[in-house]
């Protein structure tokens, strides 16, 4: 066996157990969440051992953060997908907010990103990925919609900010309310009376 042959194998089996401890990582945080569950209990779910996981992740909180990365990538692909589906600027804004309302009222992607996220991370960690995400995308449709005059000239970066947490302590409303579907109609017209009043004259 060649040593290209046995390199090319280790680094199959290392990304299995990657996906492995992400996937079982990741059912357990949501339906327990991150203090309730234990590295032995992680580890048992997907099957490797402690040492597996120790030559991916330093300790339980670094894998919590590969887990948040993952939860957070997917939300903003579903936001940027939708709005990118609109040829209107002003559309793919409104949309690519409601889209963010929605996905995060699932109830995997509140505990992850909304609740447990700037609990374990700590507060300018958490913020710092969130920019990375979904906030990144929403400063640059905003950006657009200010040089097309749609939104009155201003400070993008306050406005991202605002944008972002008014949408945020939406999504951990409707999850604290026990009904969030029955809920989301109401928040998602709040929402957009809310976008509609940035909109210029």
């Amino acid at each position: 066996m060649s040593r290209r042959v046995r390199v090319n194998g280790r680094a199959l089996r290392r990304e299995r157990t990657r996906e492995l401890l992400l996937r079982e990582s990741r059912r357990l945080f949501a339906t327990r969440g991150y203090a309730e569950v234990s590295l032995s209990e992680i580890v048992g779910a997907a099957g490797v051992t402690k040492g597996a996981l120790y030559h991916l992740y330093e300790s339980k909180a670094e894998l919590f953060r590969a887990v948040l990365e993952q939860v957070q990538r997917e939300v903003a692909a579903t936001v940027a997908r939708t709005a990118d589906a609109e040829d209107d600027p002003w559309t793919r804004f409104t949309e690519g907010c409601q889209a963010f309302l929605t996905a995060s009222t699932a109830p995997d992607v509140q505990r992850i990103m909304l609740v447990d996220g700037p609990a374990v991370l700590g507060w300018n960690e958490w913020r710092a990925l969130d920019e990375a995400g979904s906030a990144s995308h929403l400063a640059d449709v905003i950006t657009e919609l200010i040089g097309a005059g749609m939104i009155a000239p201003q400070p993008v970066a306050p406005l991202t900010h605002l944008l972002s947490g008014a949408m945020n302590e939406a999504a951990l409303w409707l999850a604290a309310s026990g009904e969030p579907e029955e809920n989301l109609p109401d928040v998602r017209s709040a929402l957009a009376r809310m976008l509609d009043a940035l909109r210029a004259a």
